[in-house]
């Protein structure tokens, strides 16, 4: 059981707390409500942007890496279509060094042409060397594009097209920044060896002062039911056909989110896993064969993507997943299988909330999509899936008219 603390500064920003006196360490994670959804149509690729522009120097201080590097620190950040998430650890005692450095950001980041350019092209040279140049790079963008026609989950973190971010203004970036990076629109997170007290003591003192924003209210479009299959077909300089098929699957506050989680986990994970065992051990019809979902926050994806051995073709590896697919439909998952799965998330859900860093990461998140104490609830939420409500998920999702399938070829030599 994690005790949690929290509370509201008088701006909008959520402050979690765990204390961990196991460690002579502290973390801060600071999560702000703005992924690659919230970015407009023609202006993709924006969260990713500020992912780099945030470590190119703030409205006070230039460096952010070297004052955190001399008090021992470490810092990394990520991006994804629905939240952008900042963290750093270091010596607990030297904790007040990183409230000063993320309240400076988010106060203000120090505009300006020279850093724009900068990043603009570690940017583009990232989504040149990820997804346009590296094989398969472009199978994110081409099935999101097939499994999505209306919700912006409809272009990858990366951005749509690279020309929206080496065509991004000074005044674009200014823009998203003062709308998004708001202390009304983001959740701290702290935990170490530090306590409640001082750290409500940092925050009010750091962060209190900024004044809270504009966040635009998100009212994004709902993607409609799906209710023919999609196929596309390309052809790539790869070394290897790939497929790839796709089904709606629910958002992550569905009671059947477990279910979907599982059900990819049964299917891949491990050698005993269903379409491991048969498709790539037994039958010898995949080289290699993954299922996972997309997690996201609205509605997302159930992936699952083979790739097939020599002698057999694209068709055969999708004849050969629908089997089993026909088969979780068809007959109950058995108990043992069932509860090796869940013993599994368990020990992950114990193991990975053994580290403190891991705990403030989670505990963000927990708080953004309902409160954080739900973190304390996860396994009985696993617990609770049963064979029966495995079997409706798979009857209702795994059906033609609610996939998507991508044919990636190979060119001919």
């Amino acid at each position: 059981m994690i005790n949690i603390h929290k509370q509201t500064l008088p701006n909008g920003l959520t402050v979690v707390h765990y204390e961990d006196k196991n460690t002579h360490m502290a973390a801060l994670n600071l999560l702000y409500k703005v992924g690659a959804r919230d970015e407009h149509p023609e202006h993709t690729g924006f969260a990713h942007l500020f992912e780099h522009l945030m470590f190119g120097g703030s409205i006070n201080i230039p460096n952010y890496d070297t004052p955190l590097q001399n008090a021992g620190g470490e810092n990394n950040a990520w991006t994804n279509n629905d939240i952008t998430n900042y963290y750093l650890t270091l010596p607990a005692h030297n904790l007040e060094l990183a409230f000063w450095l993320e309240s400076d950001r988010m106060l203000s980041l120090n505009f300006n042409a020279k850093s724009l350019d900068v990043q603009r092209q570690v940017v583009i040279e990232e989504f040149k060397q990820r997804n346009l140049n590296q094989p398969y790079g472009d199978a994110s963008h081409l099935v999101r594009s097939l499994a999505y026609k209306i919700h912006p989950y409809q272009w990858p973190t990366i951005g749509k097209d690279i020309s929206h971010i080496a065509n991004a203004t000074l005044e674009d970036v200014e823009d998203f920044f003062f709308h998004y990076y708001a202390p009304n629109n983001a959740i701290l997170a702290v935990t170490g060896n530090v306590s409640f007290a001082e750290t409500m003591r940092l925050a009010e003192k750091w962060f209190g002062p900024i004044p809270s924003r504009n966040v635009p209210e998100r009212c994004l479009p709902q993607e409609p039911r799906q209710t023919e299959a999609r196929k596309l077909e390309v052809t790539r300089p790869v070394p290897l056909d790939a497929l790839y098929l796709c089904f709606h699957m629910c958002d992550r506050l569905h009671p059947d989110y477990y279910a979907f989680d599982m059900l990819s986990d049964i299917l891949s994970n491990g050698k005993s896993s269903r379409l491991i065992r048969k498709l790539v051990i037994e039958r010898r019809i995949c080289s290699s064969i993954d299922a996972y979902i997309s997690g996201s926050l609205d509605a997302g994806l159930f992936h699952i993507v083979g790739k097939p051995a020599s002698g057999f073709t694209l068709q055969d590896v999708e004849k050969a997943i629908w089997e089993e697919l026909e088969s979780l439909k068809v007959t109950p998952t058995d108990e043992h299988e069932l509860e090796k799965v869940k013993n599994r998330y368990e020990s992950e859900q114990i193991f990975g909330n053994i580290n403190y860093l891991n705990v403030a990461t989670n505990l963000a998140y927990f708080e953004m999509i309902s409160r954080a104490e739900d973190i304390n609830d996860e396994v009985r939420k696993y617990r609770n899936v049963t064979a029966k409500q495995l079997q409706r998920v798979a009857q209702e999702t795994f059906i033609p008219e609610n996939s998507c399938t991508l044919y990636y070829k190979a060119q001919s030599k």
